[in-house]
């Protein structure tokens, strides 16, 4: 039971940190286009349902999986998106982008329904892999004439935000009841993103 607690208090002294952190970047960087260009990062994340139950389904997936991959899914995406969002800034092509996101919310959700359990490296690359996707969408619309940096830099934070959603979500698998509202959860993750896809296709 304390171990229990002393988990909950890092992560909600995690999520109080990234919360101070976030305003006091853009507080720093009020130049013209620059405080814009953070908080247009920042709001990106959040502005489309596709990239967010996406996001809520690495932390879920995450905290299934237990220590050490808790931790290592929620770094991976945001460090492979960065680079997904560059490519995005250089007009780096990219086939199928919305596609490959809808993709990624029904194969995650579906992780979590299932309860998966693969390998640490096969998880890490596989939410890798469908942060290049995310990434690029954002990367691609950084609205013209702010600062691609704190653009980039507030899409980050808001996407590690919603991973810590989706681990504080995802500790209740700890319990009989929690395990089947996780996955229950994983399930609609998944039914999204085969309306996503529908969508993209359609």
């Amino acid at each position: 039971m304390k171990t229990q607690m002393k988990r909950w208090k890092q992560y909600a002294a995690l999520g109080a940190a990234m919360l101070v952190l976030a305003p006091a970047t853009a507080l720093a960087h009020r130049e013209a286009g620059q405080a814009a260009g953070f908080l247009s990062g920042l709001a990106h994340p959040v502005s489309g349902l596709d990239h967010v139950v996406a996001m809520i389904a690495v932390g879920l997936w995450g905290a299934v999986l237990g220590p050490p991959a808790i931790w290592v899914l929620p770094v991976a995406f945001p460090v492979v998106m960065a680079l997904g969002g560059l490519m995005g800034l250089l007009g780096f092509p990219l086939p199928g982008v919305e596609i490959g996101i809808a993709v990624s919310a029904i194969v995650l959700g579906a992780m979590v329904l299932a309860q998966l359990r693969p390998p640490l490296w096969v998880a890490a690359a596989l939410v890798a892999f469908f942060a290049i996707f995310h990434g690029h969408a954002h990367g691609r619309e950084l609205p013209e004439g702010t600062s691609a940096l704190l653009y980039s830099l507030g899409f980050v934070i808001a996407t590690g935000l919603l991973h810590l959603v989706g681990i504080l979500l995802g500790e209740a698998h700890r319990w009989s009841a929690g395990r089947q509202t996780v996955r229950a959860a994983g399930g609609g993750v998944a039914l999204a993103g085969l309306f996503f896809l529908w969508r993209a296709v359609a």
